[in-house]
């Protein structure tokens, strides 16, 4: 078995917007023998909010004390995480304390008040990167009892998990890992021109009219392309996608019902898992293309 120390993020908090995506995880790292311990009394990172007006140095000690608690409570374990927000705010604090001292300085200020300090050396990790580079493709593919086959699918990785830092050795213009991860299930991944455009993120909040026009494109992209459903690592993605359907709907004149997915969902059903082991009974939209391959 695998371990490793575990970030979920706000996001995946129970009834949360992407309770479903924690839910997969779960089941997804259970059949590949992953085993995911959560860090205690852990706090919210600071991505999207954090870049709102808070300061650098307060959404800085957000993700530190996080590393802190991991370190305390796991030694030097790799953190994962499964958001994509909440990886790329990690990956951005691990990268900045390294480089610049006098602002770790400051950081360990903040966290002195509440008896911690950010040492480093603990490396940030997606799941996606754990699947890849320790489980590997063969042992993935291995697991597939169910194969997708006939299912057409958009990968939509969008911005986080591509810019700045990417998955490694992955193209940033055309990422080919999620595409890869969807083959693996037997699933065919259609060609996909947006899937790195940006979904608006956050801005769906302030900008909403022109969040959900960069949304109805990435969507009538999948359309076009014959998709039966669009799959994305980004629980913001998800969001936006799916909940905001009946928005651009209203506002485009469109008549949109396609389902939004994670990667761990497709995984999970193509191991033989049930529809509620891939928590796919906690759609928005509902996934019915996919009820014949439940178990």
């Amino acid at each position: 078995m695998k371990e490793y120390s575990f970030f979920p993020g706000c996001s995946s908090e129970h009834n949360a917007s992407a309770a479903n995506m924690e839910t997969s995880v779960r089941s997804l790292c259970r059949m590949l023998d992953i085993k995911l311990n959560e860090i205690e009394d852990w706090n919210c990172c600071g991505a999207s909010i954090g870049y709102a007006g808070g300061g650098v140095i307060p959404r800085l000690s957000l993700s530190a004390r996080n590393f802190a608690l991991s370190k305390q409570q796991q030694g030097d374990r790799d953190l994962v995480a499964t958001c994509a927000a909440c990886w790329l705010s990690m990956r951005e604090t691990s990268e900045r304390l390294a480089h610049e001292p006098e602002v770790k300085q400051k950081v360990n200020i903040a966290l002195k008040e509440g008896g911690l300090s950010y040492e480093g050396g603990i490396k940030t990790r997606h799941l996606v990167e754990v699947l890849i580079e320790d489980i590997g493709w063969d042992a993935m593919k291995s697991k597939v009892t169910k194969p997708l086959k006939g299912l057409k699918v958009a990968g939509y990785v969008g911005c986080q998990t591509n810019r700045p830092f990417g998955v490694a050795g992955d193209s940033y213009e055309n990422p080919q890992y999620l595409d890869r991860m969807i083959e693996l299930t037997g699933a065919s991944a259609i060609p996909f021109a947006k899937k790195v455009a940006c979904c608006g993120g956050a801005l769906m909040f302030s900008e909403q009219e022109k969040s959900c026009q960069l949304t109805r494109d990435i969507i009538q992209c999948a359309v076009d392309g014959g998709a039966d459903c669009i799959v994305t690592p980004c629980p913001v993605c998800q969001l936006n996608l799916e909940v905001y359907q009946g928005k651009i709907n209203q506002l485009f004149g469109t008549q949109y019902n396609i389902p939004i997915l994670y990667y761990s969902q497709l995984m999970v059903l193509s191991y033989g898992g049930s529809w509620n082991d891939a928590a796919l009974h906690q759609q928005v939209v509902q996934a019915e293309v996919l009820r014949k391959f439940a178990a």
